[in-house]
């Protein structure tokens, strides 16, 4: 297993973490609790170390089960969680509808303490090892919100402060207070946009990028065929990017890489998960999965290192080609 340093902390993260958005089951079908926990465990007892959760994800169902997991494990763990997403005020700004309940995006000094403390509870430990703003809420102060996350730090409760979904220019507003860590985005060979600003300031920095769905939900894992059917209370059943139209072009585009899987000896998954790995700049890659068989082919592409005219001829035919997918 492949471990980078976490920003300029002494904390090491594993290149391949356990991203836990489809654990939490809203808007993925449901959730099977105790292959849930089987699958967490199997990553860190597989050498994984680095576990992403947060209290949006199922409403607290997320961490409750990430809590339970890592019982007996937290030694081994370098757990991150979020806060700025809530639904018991109706504070900030509206997002989304989850269950039934309205999701604010708010970053107000007692919400993070209360959505702190909360998190705490649920994932049964006494301090989070990186704490991220989930989302901006472009009502409350980057002052009062740092304020609160700093006060978190001197008591312990949090070990380093991250950010995710943010720009450049926010990132450093964030900065004038107190150090980044982490900056977390969507990154993956369909969407790459973050490599011309995102990336770059990070690396300057010494903030760790930490790209979330590299596989694009499944999508670029070659496991989702054109027969593949997903129930409706699955996102995936109402994204374009899972039509039958694009669909088949991404399987298009992922069969041109087959003589390089056989080189490999290696999956679909994890040729692009190596592959992204390697983007320069890139620090860690946060992949899903619910089944243990999924986390230990997604680990193993931890161990994987393309030569890199292979990489360079993945990323050209990647560059020529996604324009005409979507």
């Amino acid at each position: 297993m492949e471990y980078r340093k976490l920003g300029t902390s002494d904390i090491m993260i594993s290149t391949i973490g356990l991203g836990t958005w489809a654990i939490g089951g809203w808007s993925w079908g449901g959730t099977d609790v105790e292959k849930s926990i089987e699958t967490i465990r199997a990553f860190i007892d597989n050498g994984g170390n680095f576990i992403d959760t947060a209290p949006a994800y199922g409403l607290g169902l997320s961490e409750e089960i990430v809590g339970k997991a890592i019982r007996g494990k937290r030694d081994k763990v370098v757990l991150a969680t979020k806060c700025g997403l809530v639904w018991d005020i109706k504070k900030g700004t509206f997002f989304f509808q989850e269950n039934d309940k309205p999701v604010y995006r708010y970053l107000g000094r007692e919400s993070i303490e209360n959505e702190l403390n909360q998190s705490l509870k649920r994932l049964n430990t006494d301090y989070i090892d990186l704490y991220q703003i989930h989302w901006l809420d472009r009502v409350t102060s980057v002052e009062e919100t740092m304020g609160a996350l700093l006060k978190a730090k001197e008591e312990g409760k949090i070990r380093e402060i991250g950010i995710c979904n943010a720009g450049t220019l926010e990132i450093e507003e964030f900065m004038k207070y107190a150090k980044i860590q982490s900056d977390q985005e969507k990154f993956s060979m369909l969407d790459m946009e973050a490599r011309f600003e995102n990336i770059p300031y990070c690396t300057k920095n010494n903030i760790s990028f930490i790209a979330y769905s590299p596989l694009e939900k499944g999508l670029l894992s070659g496991k989702v065929t054109l027969d593949r059917v997903f129930p409706k209370d699955d996102n995936r059943s109402f994204e374009s990017r899972f039509s039958p139209q694009i669909r088949g072009k991404i399987l298009n585009l992922l069969a041109e890489f087959d003589k390089l899987k056989e080189k490999y000896n290696i999956t679909t998954a994890q040729l692009i998960l190596a592959w992204t790995r390697m983007m320069p700049g890139v620090s860690c890659l946060l992949v899903g999965a619910r089944k243990v068989e999924q986390v230990i082919e997604n680990l193993k592409s931890s161990d994987i290192f393309l030569e890199q005219r292979d990489w360079n001829y993945i990323f050209d035919y990647v560059e020529r080609k996604t324009e005409s997918i979507f």
